[in-house]
């Protein structure tokens, strides 16, 4: 598939206005399906709820751009007092743009600001489906080692899931 990465990707804090861009992907059934705590978007009143609720506050949530309009998403959940210096890595990309190496080089740009924001994170890690190898290639372009496999590790959206733990 031919690659988009000649279009500038930044990384930015979501805005309000995002919301018609949020439900391309967010109301997009292929991309949520593999989302833990994501309920498909179906309105955009839900996706500004959504950005209101969820995107603003958060902790280390950045929205995934080209040409300044929100194509996905990539996240940082940190641990709190004794676990803060571990953290989860998760992210999102609307399907129109699978593929073309742009998750990765979000990944990529986000792990070199993740560090610089949390001074005290030493093990950043993600939990990937088994199933899902695309999500696994991502985070080995990334620099991501597989570090193993927790069998039958997650109830998700009605089945038990080996994941795939990266860091």
């Amino acid at each position: 598939m031919e690659t988009n990465l000649s279009k500038t990707i930044t990384l930015r804090p979501f805005r309000l206005s995002d919301a018609d861009d949020l439900i391309t992907y967010g109301g997009d059934e292929q991309v949520t399906r593999v989302l833990r705590g994501w309920k498909t978007l179906t309105t955009r009143d839900e996706a500004l709820t959504f950005i209101k609720d969820v995107c603003i506050p958060h902790p280390w949530r950045r929205s995934i751009c080209i040409d300044d309009r929100s194509i996905g998403f990539v996240s940082m959940y940190p641990g709190s007092d004794n676990d803060r210096y571990r953290a989860d890595m998760g992210y999102a990309i609307a399907a129109k743009y699978w593929s073309q190496g742009i998750t990765t080089k979000a990944v990529k740009m986000a792990l070199s600001q993740v560090f610089k924001d949390c001074p005290d994170l030493l093990r950043l890690q993600s939990f990937v489906d088994v199933e899902n190898k695309a999500s696994q290639r991502v985070l080995e372009k990334a620099g991501f080692q597989r570090e193993g496999v927790l069998r039958k590790y997650l109830y998700f959206k009605g089945s038990i899931k080996d994941m795939v733990v990266c860091l």
